[in-house]
């Protein structure tokens, strides 16, 4: 599970930056790089979301 683990990671990384640059500056980085692939955007946020939660699965598993 280590490599699903860091896989989170990065999506939650991906998704705190979207965020910050979204509350900056009103740019939303997926939807600049996906366009008009609304069903794309859609699961990388998605993705994000399950990410954040399995690493919060895992956390309390460790404690």
């Amino acid at each position: 599970m280590k490599t699903l683990s860091w896989i989170a990671w990065v999506l939650v990384i991906i998704g705190a930056i979207n965020w910050g640059l979204y509350g900056l500056f009103g740019l939303n980085l997926v939807m600049a790089i996906f366009g008009s692939m609304a069903a794309v955007e859609k699961l990388i946020y998605i993705l994000v979301g399950l990410s954040g939660v399995w690493l919060i699965f895992e956390k309390m598993q460790k404690s």
